[in-house]
């Protein structure tokens, strides 16, 4: 576009009606030592329309714009302020030449008076002493202008302090290098339109803007900058000559959008906001860009009050002390205005101008006035530093050229004007001080600009809105403008369709919370010792369980064990005493040592269940316990088998049972079923020892420390071993509950074995059902009431018949004992035998004299107690 317009322009160079409009001096100039430039729209173009031949536009044929007028007159007012003042270049005059700039690529010839010297511009081979005619310039007031005139001075580096331009791309030094502006630039007002928005927490807006450079960068910074902001777009329109408002405004309202950024130039802003009124849009929330929020005409449109709210941001401004009476005297010919005079040519003159009032002049729009102000006072400041100015005058010998201004202005420091501070940064850009206004419609068809807040970007982002001020439109309430209502705490958002505004809500698990400040989308795990309820927004600490020795059940148990390993203590130090008698040898002789250390070593065992578990804990908590009562219980397995076989089956297999006497075969089962065991115990501790695990799934608030087998096969053979051992014990046991009382430990071991398999079943079942700490206890009291069961129904009996019974504790009381039984043994065989006999009649029967049949009964029983005697004798001793 600009190779365009400078193509046409140097045609238009040489055509001889490119000077048709002369720009000779004329009154809208001030003579002084040193000019600056100034470009302000009095008048505007409403359309483009295309030139059909090369002539300069006069901007007195076009419509008035009181607001560039005001503008011009401000920086009339600073001029003369500054020659007035003692301190700020003191003998030295500041002059001025000041155009109508009222279209982007028609004028030209105005401009081109900035660098003409001598009256002509010329081709330069010195761009670094080339000396126009000003020493600076400002304006014009649209950044599509002040883009399209840039190129013309940033080849000699003549500063452009602009005042009203604040499109970001001209904070390019590259492409700019001497633009410098007093207004913030575009970004900085996206930014503060933003964070607007989310204050009010509206997430769903539209976008409306034209095809002007300043609407294309406005509607570009927004569009990147809320990306990360949770703000969605659901409508934008860039308008064009051919755009239809009533379309536009029907897809707003179908897109159910309330709140509309109005990005526009002030003439494009009153023609939409018309449009808004004649179409009966309804109560929007319209956020008004820094050029029309404070546009006086706007505000008198037949309708304002119906739109809704308008917010609008403005650069701050600060009142001019003397301005008023300067525009008085300006308008009553007073020597305020003796430089000016409305009548000119080249787009030097105003018609309209003189039938202005001073009121006019002063109650139009201010949003500009002190950016145009502080633009003067910056050049003014520069060439007060160029020309080493002091209290006592300037060097007014040096020559000063523009480059020299701009590095002056680069230069300055912060300094302070009309109560506000004016500084810039590298790329030419002054801080950010915004003020954020309402437009007030509630006294009677008046629009009053009612200041809200305050945004400010240096030294830190800092806006501020007192919502107290704010009178809502509708209901009083402020408006929802969001695709979708806020999730509740303890849900996240499930995306519906392209936008992120739109979502459903979905409640988090147990065990997640939210998190919405840190991700709107993602239900957040607890930590391993935290829990929480579905729907929550925080974890909680879990307690971490596990039965600690102080635990009172702890303590009961361990008692219990200890008293247990004292009780086997004193059994086998009671029967190391009485060894050699018929008791202790009936209950095993040294085979009871054996099993009460088996015992002790088992009780000890039960202390690895408490405590908070570890690797050593874990791994000795159960195959300790199963290797000692495996032993324990082949010793009673033993025991079982040979009291059978002493008294059952010693008669039926004489050579077996000489043989089992003969090599001790008790105690060669017994080391047998040890090492074996012992090899299911080494497999399982290399294979599938148990560590300590946490349990987090079991309980939602705790977190209980257990121990978990790595693999549960090694557990299975030697677990499986020490059942089928069981088994045998109860089987032989059970099978002997009829032998005489002084050799029945089948009973007493019939009733361990039962209470053994009774109380297994109970902490199975417990453990089925639970995950608790105290299934550790239940399994405690479990092995220990399996232990007590053989202490208290075999070992306890004996050692009271040795301590408190001693006359069973005989030779001769256990031989009546096994006589009594064989006499009773006989006559049941006897009374058997006669039973068969007689339920065979057809058999003829065996007929024997009376005195033999006497005779053989008495051998008989006589044989079978010497035998029985003798079997006894023999294992006892």
């Amino acid at each position: 576009m600009q190779l365009a317009v400078f193509c046409m322009f140097f045609v238009c160079l040489h055509s001889p009606h490119f000077w048709e409009c002369s720009c000779q001096a004329s009154k809208f100039n001030l003579d002084g030592d040193y000019l600056i430039g100034g470009l302000f729209p009095v008048h505007y173009t409403p359309d483009s329309s295309r030139q059909r031949r090369p002539v300069a536009v006069k901007c007195d044929e076009k419509p008035f714009f009181l607001t560039g007028y005001q503008l011009l007159q401000v920086m009339r007012f600073a001029v003369e302020e500054i020659n007035n003042s003692t301190t700020l270049l003191p003998n030295v005059t500041l002059g001025y030449q000041l155009f109508d700039h009222c279209s982007s690529t028609l004028n030209f010839p105005s401009s081109l008076q900035f660098l003409s010297h001598n009256a002509s511009v010329n081709a330069k081979d010195d761009y670094y002493h080339h000396l126009p005619k000003v020493i600076g310039v400002t304006g014009p007031l649209s950044s599509s202008q002040s883009i399209t005139l840039a190129p013309l001075f940033m080849a000699d580096l003549v500063p452009m302090v602009n005042y009203g331009a604040s499109s970001s791309a001209l904070s390019d030094k590259v492409v700019y290098p001497s633009f410098i502006r007093t207004v913030p630039s575009n970004k900085d007002q996206i930014q503060l339109i933003i964070h607007i928005l989310k204050h009010f927490g509206w997430n769903w807006v539209a976008f409306i803007g034209s095809e002007s450079a300043y609407s294309l960068d406005g509607f570009q910074l927004f569009y990147k900058l809320i990306q990360s902001t949770g703000i969605c777009l659901a409508y934008n329109e860039l308008l064009s000559d051919t755009s239809q408002l009533k379309l536009i405004f029907e897809k707003i309202d179908m897109l159910h959008v309330n709140v509309i950024i109005l990005f526009l130039g002030e003439l494009k802003a009153e023609e939409v906001i018309a449009a808004a009124i004649r179409h009966k849009l309804g109560v929007k929330v319209w956020i008004a860009g820094e050029a029309w929020s404070m546009y006086q005409p706007l505000t008198k449109l037949p309708g304002i009050e119906t739109i809704g709210t308008v917010i609008g941001v403005t650069p701050r401004v600060s009142a001019l002390p003397g301005f008023t009476d300067f525009i008085h005297q300006s308008r009553t010919g007073g020597p305020a205005g003796a430089g000016l005079s409305d009548s000119g040519v080249c787009n030097q003159d105003c018609e309209t101008c003189s039938s202005l009032s001073p009121e006019d002049i002063i109650s139009e729009s201010t949003a500009y006035s002190f950016s145009v102000y502080s633009a003067v006072y910056t050049m003014a400041m520069a060439l007060h530093n160029a020309l080493q100015c002091n209290n006592s005058g300037c060097n007014t010998s040096r020559t000063v050229y523009p480059y020299m201004i701009l590095q002056e202005i680069k230069r300055l420091p912060v300094f302070p004007l009309s109560q506000l501070y004016v500084s810039f940064d590298e790329n030419g850009d002054p801080p950010a001080h915004y003020s954020v206004i309402l437009w007030d419609t509630t006294h009677s068809g008046l629009v009053k600009f009612r200041p809200i807040g305050t945004y400010d970007n240096h030294p830190s982002v800092n806006l501020t809105i007192d919502d107290m001020q704010i009178h809502w439109h509708g209901d009083g309430l402020v408006p929802f403008s969001n695709c979708s209502v806020e999730c509740q705490p303890g849900h996240v958002r499930q995306q519906d369709g392209q936008h992120e505004c739109c979502f459903s809500c979905v409640q988090c698990s147990t065990d997640h919370y939210t998190n919405h400040s840190a991700d709107l989308y993602s239900c957040l795990a607890c930590e391993e010792f935290e829990w929480s309820e579905a729907g929550s927004t925080t974890c909680e600490k879990r307690s971490v369980e596990y039965l600690p020795f102080s635990d009172v059940f702890s303590i009961v148990t361990l008692v219990s064990a200890s008293s247990l390993m004292a009780l086997s203590l004193a059994v086998a130090v009671l029967f190391a005493l009485h060894r050699s008698t018929p008791v202790v040898r009936s209950a095993g002789g040294s085979m009871c040592f054996l099993m009460l250390g088996c015992l002790a070593g088992s009780a000890a065992s039960v202390c690895f269940h408490f405590g908070e578990p570890s690797a050593l804990s874990c791994a000795l908590r159960n195959t300790a316990y199963i290797y000692f009562y495996t032993v324990c219980l082949s010793c009673l397995t033993v025991r079982s088998f040979q009291i059978i076989g002493v008294f059952k089956m010693a008669a039926h297999l004489p050579k077996a049972h000489a043989l089992w006497v003969k090599y001790s075969g008790q105690w060669l089962v017994v080391a047998g079923v040890s090492l074996l065991q012992l090899l299911f115990c080494g497999i399982w501790m290399a294979a599938g020892r148990a560590i300590p695990v946490r349990d987090t799934t079991s309980f939602k608030d705790q977190v209980v420390l257990s121990c978990f087998s790595k693999s549960t096969i090694p557990a299975f053979f030697s677990l499986f071993f020490m059942c089928i051992l069981s088994a045998l014990c109860f089987l032989f046991s059970y099978m002997g509950t009829d032998l005489p009382k002084n050799y029945n430990e089948a009973k007493a071991i019939t009733f361990s074995i039962l209470l053994c398999h009774m109380s297994w079943a109970i902490y199975v079942t417990v453990d089925v059902i639970s995950r608790s700490k105290y299934v550790q206890f239940v399994k405690a009291v479990v092995e220990l009431s399996s232990l007590y069961g053989i202490m208290f129904s075999y070992f306890i009996p004996k050692s009271f018949i040795i301590v408190f019974q001693p006359l069973r504790n005989t030779q001769e009381y256990f031989q009546a004992a096994i006589q009594s039984y064989t006499q009773t043994i006989s006559l049941v065989w006897r009374l058997s035998t006669a039973n068969i006999l007689m339920s065979r009649p057809s058999v003829e029967a065996v007929t024997l004299p009376q005195w033999q049949l006497e005779v053989l009964n008495v051998v008989c029983i006589e044989c079978g107690v010497v035998c029985v005697l003798n079997v006894v004798w023999c294992l006892v001793l």
